[in-house]
């Protein structure tokens, strides 16, 4: 029987996990953990996908404030290409969990499956739960970090590679995208293992 969640978050120390960027054509997946402080609750926590920007924007600082631990991290669009996108995720959640500077008792991450722990310091219980950025704090506080710090990544990258509008769209497959991908072709940031960049590629030789 699955562990109450409450239990857990007041005898362990429960870290959770989420990812932001599995989707787009360009840019890192980012993933974030956190291990919230019972002591110092932050109102508000929700799914970041129903979140306003503004608000995502000032929870952030809240959550890195008055967590116990929390780390960021993220696997690019060539590690991406490389592993493929669900093998990335994991490496990003895997480097996340281990820049903590607490270590947690116990994780829970979003979504039905779990980032290998072999070979690292964290000796700990680890468990999916599937809409877990809508039902678990700590997950949703992690969703929140990912996905502000992801587009603060791609706005960065609007301005390395212009006319793409990665500040606008983040990376997302939309219809300005995708159009600016078929006029100026694709930049070093873009997940060339992903079909419509593929095809792209393919177009230009």
């Amino acid at each position: 029987m699955r562990p109450n969640l409450l239990e857990l978050r007041m005898d362990r120390l429960v870290a959770g996990v989420d990812e932001a960027g599995r989707g787009p054509l360009a840019g890192p997946v980012v993933a974030a953990a956190v291990i919230l402080d019972p002591r110092a609750p932050i109102q508000g926590l929700a799914d970041s996908k129903k979140l306003s920007e503004a608000r995502r924007r000032s929870l952030f600082p809240l959550v890195q404030a008055r967590a116990l631990a929390w780390g960021i991290a993220w696997a690019d669009a060539h590690e991406i290409d490389t592993l493929n996108i669900l093998q990335a995720t994991m490496l990003a959640m895997r480097r996340c969990l281990l820049g903590l500077a607490v270590i947690p008792t116990h994780i829970l991450v979003d979504g039905n499956r779990c980032p290998s722990l072999a070979g690292t310091r964290l000796d700990c219980t680890m468990e999916a739960i599937i809409g877990g950025d809508a039902l678990v704090p700590e997950i949703s506080a992690a969703s929140i970090l990912a996905k502000v710090a992801r587009d603060a990544m791609m706005g960065k990258l609007d301005r390395v590679y212009p006319g793409y509008g990665f500040e606008g769209h983040k990376g997302y497959p939309t219809a300005v995208h995708r159009q600016r991908l078929l006029e100026v072709g694709a930049c070093p940031v873009h997940r060339r293992s992903f079909a419509p960049v593929a095809a792209v590629l393919a177009g230009a030789r």
